[in-house]
């Protein structure tokens, strides 16, 4: 098993030195008893987020051995293990049907597995789905407010932390419109918003931008970098756009199919100033294409 080193502790690591690759590829282990590397500690590159890390040893979500059947149906995951960091930003990548959603809503405890473990932090996970899915009565300050009150935050206190997470995303100047009056990225703004109003230390975001024009995705991007790195939230991002993901992770987990299982995974040393276009994105997105082309003709035959 080949990776990148890690760092000795979950917090950040030195910026790579000059000519060092962007981006490190980890293949799955080729031996079955080979004894696992610690992969745990995140690949900052010295901007790290302000919540300090916790040790290197303690992922913030642990997915051992699972595997995941429907009924009596074929199986959709098969013996999937992942260890993610606190403060990571894992972006899970691979072709439709592949088990990318399944296996979110397995972190999220929306589902159970039919085997293995996940280990994930007491205060659990909050959840950003494509559709921002907001209450079109609601004005979107009472919707962030809405998860405010679910968490037991006072009354008194809501329309305050309200607004303050509204402006975390940039929408405080529309915090008294409704759903029909904002665009589709204002409304996943709210959505981001609301999902900050539960507090929770792990985000789970499945292809919350896939609706959007390339233009507002590309400022939610850098929206939702800015926050991750303010807030050091545990991002875990589920995506089929190659270059959104080589944009947005500190590691690039790709998805096999039929049953969906872990293929290979990059480490990206250097995370900011990164954007949609630079060249580092798009060398790796090539990479990564290439790989997940070699998938799909394997499934296809």
């Amino acid at each position: 098993m080949s990776t990148a080193p890690a760092s000795a502790s979950g917090s950040a690591s030195a910026a790579p030195e000059a000519g060092a690759p962007a981006a490190t590829a980890v293949t799955a282990p080729a031996q079955p008893n080979e004894k696992p590397v610690n992969l745990l500690a995140p690949s900052f590159d010295g901007v790290a987020p302000v919540a300090p890390a916790a040790a290197a040893s303690t992922p913030a979500v642990r997915i051992d051995g699972v595997s995941k059947r429907f009924g009596s149906g074929p199986v959709v995951l098969d013996d999937v293990s992942l260890d993610i960091a606190p403060g990571e930003f894992v972006c899970l990548l691979g072709a439709s049907g592949c088990g990318k959603s399944t296996l979110l809503n397995l972190i999220a405890g929306l589902d159970k597995p039919s085997a293995g473990r996940i280990d994930t932090p007491a205060g659990g996970s909050a959840v950003m789905f494509q559709e921002s899915a907001l209450m079109p009565w609601l004005t979107a300050r009472r919707n962030v407010e809405l998860a405010l009150r679910l968490r037991g935050v006072p009354r008194s206190e809501r329309g305050e932390k309200a607004l303050s997470l509204l402006d975390a995303v940039n929408l405080a100047d529309a915090a008294d419109k409704r759903p029909h009056e904002l665009s589709g990225g204002m409304r996943q703004r709210v959505a981001l918003a609301r999902a900050l109003a539960q507090d929770r230390p792990v985000l789970l975001m499945d292809e919350p931008f896939a609706a959007l024009d390339a233009i507002t995705r590309d400022l939610l991007h850098e929206e939702l970098e800015r926050v991750w790195r303010a807030t050091g939230r545990t991002i875990v991002f589920v995506t089929h756009n190659v270059r959104e993901a080589a944009r947005l992770g500190q590691r690039v987990v790709l998805m096999g199919s039929r049953p969906g299982r872990i293929v290979q995974e990059w480490r990206i040393a250097k995370t900011t100033g990164r954007r949609i276009e630079s060249p580092e994105v798009a060398a790796l997105s090539v990479e990564i294409t290439d790989q997940l082309r070699k998938e799909i003709r394997r499934n296809a035959a």
